[in-house]
């Protein structure tokens, strides 16, 4: 959703290009997820917090698989939501799952970005370990973001790219900077980390699955791209892949630079206090610096393109129907009450359940993607073998969350699981609402 709102400043200029629409994966993908994911990977993993990462990533890129297939096949910028309504068109349940599951997997990722935000925003004050002031914080930069969608969607695409291409290169300069002050090495490390698991390292993968989301945004930009069926998998993979790169040579620099203690003990903002000791000040100012464009654009690009997906879907009927209301085609009740849910999700949940609840949500989206791909396959020219391997790598990894929280936090998932069980009821309630209204 980053640069979706760029990609429609664009459009009366010239149709996009194959750079651009990376940088709209790219802007999507490299939000909060790399400040998110780090300290609480290296808690898990330690050593092994780069290989999790990678595996992340290919799990990622086989859910792009169907992704892609879909979005080459329908041609349709509703994306997920829209594959799935037209996939199964007879039934209205699925779609409202799909479309209500999909919305509160972006809510639960705006959260995440916020909190990220707040984090690294207050870091560098006493008082940065205090709950509530995070949480405060947090609510503040949703707000802000929320008037900004509101009032001014006019220039945000130029403020969006300014942000996206100034926090990769932030993060290039960070990652360079660590890697070159190097306190251990990588067979040290392995020494020392010998007892973890192939199954911990596994558990993590699917736990990072929600820093690779934003891929799909691409789709968006359909109706303003040439070429869709070259360029949607070109961009999507070229994308995915610059994403790993990043993510692993910036978990690497910060594992050979930064002790393990002290990542773990600053989990939500690891990075800054790592490059403030090797280079004082200013290196935790350029972290921060990073942290907040990053979490910016990605909170400012959520909240744009999923507002917009809202209204559609309760244009459908399947959400209430003041959410599809636009004043000056801005849909502002979608964009108010996302943030407010957002807020709520902050106030209820920690940085690491918002986490976990955001990668469950985008893994059970991925594989009902990758099964309504199964159902077409024929249409969709899709391979049998990939496709079936992705749905199988995709529940994999949503059963090693479940696993993992069952056995460490069942109290996390009793959270997690009434949310599913909040969203399924208004969905079939909704879905039952419009069976009736077309009986009559």
């Amino acid at each position: 959703m980053t640069n979706h709102n760029g990609s429609c400043h664009r459009k009366r200029n010239k149709t996009l290009g194959l750079p651009e629409l990376i940088a709209i994966a790219l802007g999507g993908m490299v939000g909060g997820g790399i400040f998110t994911i780090l300290g609480i990977s290296v808690s898990m993993i330690g050593v092994f917090t780069p290989l999790a990462i990678i595996l992340g990533g290919i799990m990622a890129s086989l859910a792009a698989y169907s992704y892609i297939k879909l979005g080459v096949y329908y041609k349709d910028e509703g994306a997920t939501y829209s594959f799935y309504k037209r996939t199964f068109p007879e039934s209205p349940f699925a779609a409202s799952l799909i479309g209500w599951w999909v919305i509160f997997g972006y809510i639960s990722t705006l959260a995440l970005y916020a909190y990220t935000f707040a984090s690294y925003a207050i870091s560098g004050f006493s008082s940065s370990n205090t709950e509530w002031e995070r949480k405060l914080v947090a609510g503040a930069v949703i707000l802000t973001f929320t008037l900004i969608n509101i009032w001014s969607v006019k220039g945000m695409g130029k403020i969006e790219d300014i942000m996206v291409y100034s926090k990769l290169v932030i993060l290039a300069i960070i990652s360079f900077i660590l890697i070159n002050n190097s306190q251990t090495t990588l067979p040290v490390l392995l020494q020392d980390n010998n007892d973890t698991g192939i199954l911990s390292i596994l558990i993590v993968a699917s736990i990072t699955f929600v820093a690779y989301e934003g891929f799909q945004l691409v789709i968006n930009a359909i109706s303003e791209m040439d070429n869709p069926e070259k360029n949607i998998p070109k961009a999507i993979y070229s994308a995915l892949l610059l994403a790993i790169l990043i993510y692993v040579v910036i978990s690497l620099g910060a594992i050979l630079a930064i002790p393990f203690d002290e990542i773990i003990q600053n989990k939500e903002n690891a990075l800054a206090s790592g490059a403030g000791n090797i280079l004082g000040h200013w290196g935790t100012d350029l972290v921060i610096l990073g942290a907040l464009l990053a979490t910016s654009s990605a909170i400012s690009g959520t909240v744009f393109g999923a507002s917009r997906q809202i209204a559609a879907i309760a244009n459908d009927g399947y959400f209430p129907g003041l959410l599809a209301k636009r004043i000056n085609h801005i849909p502002v009740f979608a964009i108010i009450s996302m943030s407010v849910l957002a807020f709520l999700l902050v106030l209820a949940g920690s940085l690491k359940v918002i986490l976990e609840f955001g990668s469950i949500t985008f893994l059970l989206v991925s594989l009902l993607m990758a099964y309504a791909n199964y159902k077409i396959r024929d249409l969709t020219h899709s391979s049998t073998f990939i496709t079936i391997l992705s749905f199988f790598v995709l529940f994999l990894g949503t059963a090693l969350i479940l696993y993992y929280e069952i056995n460490n936090q069942p109290q996390q998932i009793i959270f997690i699981f009434g949310l599913y069980t909040l969203l399924t009821a208004g969905s079939w309630l909704y879905s039952r609402n419009k069976i009736h209204q077309s009986a009559n």
